[in-house]
């Protein structure tokens, strides 16, 4: 059967990428990328979904951002332009290996590009949560998320994960979810690069 990208909560990771302090005035839409990505982490610790968490050169670009609501999560500092570097393969292998990745951050053309290939080539599905993700520029944030969908990724947005994770008003946790999903998710300037799809 054809892989049509289904998420589910027992072989999924959230990978939260890079949204560190310093980026704060000169992403687009940083805001609003944060929101998302915080429900998205919100979701995933309702699901039992195991989250890892990176921060690019923390000494010079500062810590998380503490609305992301990731404070309890140990972060792993990197130089490297992938969120896969050698501590974070060690943490997939201890997760037996999960089969599906989604990811939020910044910025879309390089952090969250080189972590989908090396994913991709490692043979697991990713699923980028497009208004969880961002660049300084939109023109590169677009062309990024045009060019890791032309290597294989799902588009896919905070709410439409969500949903596809409980499948079901009966799933046990789908109130607590319902909650995260009272206020529809804030428009980031996807709308432009729908329309050219």
């Amino acid at each position: 059967m054809a892989n049509i990208g289904r998420l589910s909560t027992k072989d999924s990771v959230l990978f939260l990428c890079d949204m560190q302090e310093k980026f704060r005035p000169n992403i687009f839409q940083f805001t609003n990328i944060v929101s998302n990505a915080a429900r998205v982490l919100q979701a995933s610790r309702i699901l039992g979904i195991p989250t890892i968490l990176t921060e690019q050169y923390p000494k010079g670009l500062g810590p998380t951002v503490p609305e992301l609501g990731a404070g309890d999560l140990t972060a792993h500092a990197k130089t490297s332009f992938t969120m896969i570097i050698e501590e974070v393969e060690k943490e997939l292998k201890a997760l037996g290996s999960p089969k599906q990745a989604i990811l939020c951050g910044i910025e879309a053309h390089a952090c969250i590009a080189c972590t989908t290939y090396d994913l991709i080539e490692k043979g697991m599905e990713v699923h980028i949560v497009a208004d969880a993700v961002s660049s300084r520029s939109q023109t590169d944030r677009l062309f990024a998320l045009s060019r890791i969908k032309q290597s294989g990724a799902y588009l896919t947005t905070t709410e439409a994960v969500l949903l596809q994770l409980v499948q079901d008003a009966k799933h046990p946790n789908f109130k607590e979810i319902q909650k995260l999903l009272t206020q529809p998710s804030p428009d980031t300037g996807l709308l432009a690069f729908f329309s050219a799809l």
